[in-house]
């Protein structure tokens, strides 16, 4: 299974476009902060991902406050069939 979910702050964010098919799509990065518990021990955890929304979701988050904190779920894939990076594709937030 591939499900994520995660509490982020949207840092930045690209002007909406739509793809070749007419779909719209928005690129972003989120940061992360938390504090998680490794082998009994408490570890601060900080990091920034790329992310994208597809879809009716992208226009919900275009809107969305940049700077702000969301509930984000969706899953991971890479950027493209060729590469290695990954980038979490946003399915909902709150």
């Amino acid at each position: 299974m591939n499900q994520v979910r995660l509490i982020a702050s949207i840092a930045e964010r690209d002007v909406l476009r739509y793809t070749p098919a007419g779909i719209p799509i928005v690129a972003a990065r989120l940061l992360h902060s938390s504090t998680q518990s490794e082998a009994g021990i408490a570890r601060l955890v900080e990091f920034e991902i790329a992310a994208q929304a597809a879809g009716r979701i992208s226009e919900e988050f275009n809107q969305a406050d940049l700077g702000g904190t969301y509930h984000f779920t969706g899953f991971l894939a890479r950027k493209n069939r060729n590469s290695r990076s990954m980038v979490f594709h946003i399915t909902g937030f709150e």
